[in-house]
């Protein structure tokens, strides 16, 4: 796969950023780390793709796993994907790890790659069951895997739902080195995730 641009990394986030700031906003804690690395994030609306672009450093130029039985199904959503978010295709039963694999280049150049392990759109604010295959992906490569926890994503775009006026928060984890189990990364994207929803919602616990 040939690897887009830093450009049209920096390209993204803004166009990103402009249309999340006219929709409420979106706030980022804390940053990737340098060199390539996996990110691993909660998934609960398209619009975490969206989140995800305009809060991370474009100089990762980060490319996103999409799956490949929605978002490359057709010539224009596989255009969409691939020139809007840097989507590359995953599928989510039978040759998903040989997809993921292949992106270990992109990780030894410095990339970051964004996948969502549950798999799936949640609805009900729990993070679900993580797969191994980001997992295998970073240690394959030799980099960290950072989670991220999203909030506000599945207002601003619920799934089957039409677009409402909603601030996003993106937090950024502590990377996890070496072998990482499925749970525990689950964990701590969940961990972030409240946390990210409780400083939405003002609660005292968000500082902590």
């Amino acid at each position: 796969m040939a690897l887009p641009s830093t450009g049209a990394a920096w390209l993204r986030r803004a166009l990103w950023t402009i249309a999340l700031t006219l929709t409420g906003g979106v706030t980022r804690e804390g940053r990737l780390p340098r060199g390539g690395c996996v990110v691993v994030a909660n998934h609960s609306s398209h619009a975490d793709t969206a989140a995800l672009l305009a809060a991370l450093d474009a100089r990762h130029a980060p490319l996103i796993g999409a799956a490949a039985d929605y978002w490359f199904a057709t010539p224009w959503r596989r255009r969409v994907c691939r020139r809007l978010a840097a989507g590359f295709p995953v599928r989510r039963t039978g040759g998903g790890l040989d997809d993921l694999l292949d992106m270990a280049g992109a990780l030894r150049a410095g990339r970051a790659v964004v996948l969502f392990p549950e798999g799936t759109r949640a609805r009900d604010g729990a993070v679900g069951d993580f797969r191994r295959g980001a997992l295998l992906l970073a240690r394959h490569a030799g980099v960290p895997v950072v989670p991220v926890g999203l909030a506000g994503t599945d207002r601003l775009l619920p799934k089957h739902g039409r677009l409402r006026r909603t601030h996003v928060r993106v937090h950024i984890g502590t990377p996890l080195y070496g072998a990482v189990a499925p749970a525990t990364a689950r964990d701590a994207v969940q961990a972030l995730s409240d946390r990210a929803a409780a400083w939405a919602a003002g609660s005292p616990s968000a500082s902590a």
